[in-house]
């Protein structure tokens, strides 16, 4: 199974229980990672407004954030080139960056 091309996902899930780990989470992180940026020509529908508090889901785990910021401090990546090529925000970087320095 370790050298297969291809895993079927109920063998997976059996690893997962087996072992007590979520081997999907690495893979929908990666899908989240290199996901291709959303399209500008894309037309929304304005939801009606309301009165409660919004609340924005934080979509980046742990494990993406050791993984950007391990890139940036060995320096195989520069503050620039992470915030390019993985679309993630100027401020949200930095803020990292003084978090978890």
């Amino acid at each position: 199974m370790y050298k297969a091309k291809s895993l079927d996902t109920e063998c997976l899930l059996k690893w997962c229980k087996l072992l007590e780990y979520d081997f999907f989470r690495i893979y929908s992180q990666h899908l989240i990672l290199y996901s291709p940026p959303g399209n500008a020509n894309y037309k929304s529908f304005k939801k009606p407004v309301s009165k409660l508090p919004q609340f924005r889901k934080n979509i980046y785990t742990k494990e993406i954030i050791d993984f950007l910021l391990a890139m940036i401090r060995t320096g195989e990546k520069t503050k620039s080139q992470v915030i390019a090529e993985y679309g993630i925000p100027k401020t949200t970087l930095y803020k990292w960056l003084e978090k978890y320095a």
